[in-house]
C-alpha cells in the first residue's frame, strides 16, 4: 500500500504541472488583462506599459509561468489587481464553499444511496418508475432555474430561509443551497447506485449469502450494498472538486461569496492570477480526492490489493 500511494504521488507532479500549465496559459490568452484594469476606456500606451511591468505582463509567458509555479511552492499564489493578496481572498472563500460542498456531498450520500438501494432491490416497482420520473426531471432543469424557485418560494414567499446567504453561514444554513448545488449530482448517484445494485443482487456471492440463510439486512448491508459502492464513490470522489469549482451558479443565487464568487469575478474583470491561483487549489484538491477514492477501493473490496 505505501509503495503504491508514494507512486501515485509521484504520478500527480505532472498532472499538476501540465494541468496548472494548460490553465495559465489560456487564462491568459482569453483577454488582455490591462484593459480591464482601466474601466471603460483604453489605457493610454505609459500606463498600460506601466502596468504590464508592475503585474510581470511583459515577460514572456513561459518565464510569467515559471516566476508562478516558483512563488506557489513557498504559499505565494499571487496578487490580485485592486492589491489584494491572493490567499487573502482564498481566506475568506474556501471556508464557505468547503462547507458548501460538506453539505452538498453528505446530501448526495444519504439521499441519493437511499433511493438507489431502495429502488434497486424494488426494480420494476411503481416505487422505482416514480424515483426514475424523478431523477430524470432534476437532471433536466438547469440549475439556476431549481435554485431561483426555492429561492422565490422558501426564502421570499414562505420566509423559511435567508434568500441571501451571509459569509459566515452554519451548515443548517447552506442546505437548501447545498442541496441545489448537488441535485444533479444527487440524481446521478441515485442512478448509479440503483443500476449497481440491481445488476449485483443477481450475483453469486448474493445467493450463496441468501441460502445460508442470512438475514436479509446482512446481505443487503454486508455483501450487496458494500460491492456496489465502488462506482458510487467514484462518482462522488470525482464530483467534489466540480462542485467546488461549479458552484457558480448557486452562490450567485444565494449570494455567497465563496471559490464560485471569487472565480466568476475574476473571470469579469479578467483578473487573471484571482482565476489562476483559485484553479490551482482546485486542481489539487481534484487529484487529492482522486487518491483518495483509489484507497476507498480496497476497503469496500477486500479482493483489491495495491502492489
Amino acid at each position: 500500500m505505501g509503495r503504491y500511494v508514494v507512486r501515485r504521488l509521484l504520478q500527480m507532479i505532472p498532472v499538476f504541472i501540465g494541468a496548472t500549465l494548460l490553465i495559465f496559459v489560456m487564462v491568459n490568452v482569453m483577454g488582455d488583462p490591462v484593459a480591464g484594469l482601466c474601466g471603460e476606456r483604453a489605457c493610454d500606451t505609459a500606463t498600460a506599459a506601466q502596468l504590464k511591468r508592475e503585474f510581470g505582463l511583459d515577460k514572456p509567458l513561459w518565464r510569467q509561468y515559471a516566476t508562478y509555479m516558483a512563488n506557489v511552492f513557498t504559499g505565494d499564489f499571487g496578487t490580485a489587481f485592486n492589491g489584494q493578496p491572493v490567499t487573502e481572498l482564498m481566506g475568506a472563500a474556501f471556508p464557505v464553499t468547503i462547507r458548501l460542498t460538506i453539505v452538498a456531498i453528505v446530501l448526495e450520500i444519504v439521499i441519493g444511496v437511499t433511493l438507489g438501494v431502495v429502488t434497486g432491490l424494488r426494480r420494476g416497482r411503481p416505487v422505482d418508475t416514480g424515483v426514475l420520473l424523478l431523477t430524470l426531471v432534476v437532471i433536466s432543469v438547469p440549475t439556476f432555474v431549481t435554485g431561483l424557485l426555492l429561492q422565490l418560494l422558501l426564502g421570499v414567499t414562505w420566509g423559511w430561509i435567508r434568500p441571501s446567504v451571509p459569509p459566515e453561514a452554519s451548515f443548517d444554513e447552506l442546505i437548501v443551497p447545498g442541496l441545489v448545488l448537488a441535485s444533479v449530482s444527487l440524481a446521478y448517484v441515485t442512478r448509479l447506485t440503483r443500476t449497481s445494485i440491481a445488476e449485483n443482487r443477481r450475483a453469486d456471492y448474493v445467493r450463496t449469502a441468501v441460502a445460508k440463510g442470512l438475514p436479509r439486512r446482512r446481505v443487503v448491508v454486508r455483501h450487496l450494498l458494500r460491492n456496489s459502492l465502488i462506482p458510487v464513490v467514484t462518482f462522488i470522489g470525482t464530483d467534489i472538486g466540480a462542485l467546488m469549482g461549479g458552484a457558480i451558479v448557486t452562490e450567485r443565487i444565494f449570494n455567497i461569496h465563496g471559490v464560485g464568487y471569487q472565480l466568476y469575478q475574476g473571470i469579469l474583470r479578467q483578473n487573471t492570477q484571482t482565476v489562476v491561483g483559485f484553479v490551482t487549489v482546485l486542481v489539487l484538491v481534484f487529484l487529492v480526492a482522486n487518491l483518495l477514492v483509489d484507497l476507498l477501493y480496497a476497503v469496500l473490496d477486500p479482493r483489491i490489493r495495491y502492489a
